[in-house]
């Protein structure tokens, strides 16, 4: 079968290697479409990720498919089921996982290799994060599961309240997909969670990005107002102006660039919280001044992946087509131009691809 290969930086090969045939507890699928996502293009353009893969490895970890083998032991699922799996699954039964901290688990276990004809389901996904496709969502929607998980993860960490005025940075398929999950409110996506009884004043949400394509998609997906940061001098002081000259009661970063790390915390009130979500590289630091943490009472939190809730809350919000999430599909292209599409993403010509194999 072909299978993207990844071997280090800005190389990516295409190669035939053996079709996979599942062990006891693991499934086999056909990959009818695996999206590109921006750790892709982060993990692509360092040569590796300091969690889930080193080079050289199968690549990609956001896809949608068709079950094509079943492996001994189990049971619930058939050939020609439409699933799409996570890229993890917790171990269930370490520290963290006792404590329902999923993400911090320290066995987490990864699958990557989506860019191929067929994929391998390891087997705790298949226990744990594995999950039948609604019949009327399309496999790129569906394949977008898991970074929207990572998303409703980080929103619901973020300590919203309605009424609060929100500052995002970031207009990558991340920063959008947070742009309408925080406008929508939890309630859009986390309703087994929480009821809302009465009328409730709307988060108004603020997105900083560079590109004025994608912040007239992020104003499809709720936002209050958009700016493109190549025109602003001086962006806490616009914070300040937008909100009575206090802040932003929660700042978002969905970059993964340390100096952006820095703005956040500059653009947050006394007493807001700082989500650091975008992953940055390794081995970089931000500068953090004691007086304005001590003083200001401010919360600083780093948010990472997600959880098997999250991934059903996720995959719910996808099928209920509330949001218009099929504006992060760039283009549908077919396997062969993965190399291309990865320099189309580093240009910023495409948000999010849906690769066919």
């Amino acid at each position: 079968m072909l299978a993207a290969l990844l071997y280090g930086k800005e190389d990516l090969r295409l190669e035939q290697v053996e079709r996979p045939s599942p062990q006891a507890g693991e499934v086999v699928i056909r990959v009818a479409a695996a999206t590109t996502c921006g750790t892709d293009l982060k993990v692509w353009r360092r040569g590796g990720h300091a969690r889930m893969l080193k080079p050289p490895t199968p690549f990609g970890h956001e896809a949608a498919g068709q079950i094509v083998a079943i492996g001994q032991g189990v049971e619930g699922w058939s050939i020609g089921d439409r699933v799409v799996a996570n890229n993890s699954a917790p171990c269930m039964t370490c520290f963290f996982c006792q404590k329902q901290e999923f993400s911090l688990c320290p066995h987490l276990t990864f699958n990557n290799g989506t860019f191929a004809e067929y994929l391998t389901i390891p087997a705790p996904i298949v226990n744990y994060n594995m999950l039948p496709i609604p019949d009327a969502l399309p496999d790129a929607l569906a394949a977008m599961t898991e970074p929207l998980a990572c998303v409703l993860h980080g929103a619901a960490r973020s300590n919203v309240k309605p009424g609060d005025r929100v500052v995002l940075f970031g207009d990558g398929a991340i920063g959008l997909m947070f742009a309408g999950a925080l406008a929508a409110g939890q309630q859009a996506w986390q309703g087994d969670r929480q009821s809302v009884s009465v009328a409730q004043p709307q988060t108004e949400v603020f997105l900083f990005g560079g590109s004025n394509q994608r912040l007239q998609v992020a104003e499809q997906f709720g936002v209050a107002r958009t700016f493109n940061y190549h025109d602003i001098d001086d962006i806490p002081a616009l914070v300040r102006e937008l909100t009575d000259g206090w802040g932003a009661d929660v700042v978002v970063e969905a970059t993964g660039v340390p100096s952006a790390w820095e703005l956040a915390i500059a653009c947050a009130r006394p007493g807001a919280t700082v989500n650091l979500f975008g992953g940055c590289p390794r081995d970089t630091s931000i500068t953090v001044g004691t007086e304005q943490l001590h003083y200001s009472e401010l919360t600083l939190k780093g948010v990472f992946h997600n959880t098997p809730h999250y991934v059903r809350a996720a995959l719910h919000l996808l099928a209920s087509h509330a949001l218009p999430f099929e504006l992060l599909i760039s283009d549908h292209r077919p396997l062969k131009e993965l190399e291309q599409t990865f320099c189309d993403m580093r240009d910023r010509k495409v948000i999010k691809v849906a690769m066919v194999p």
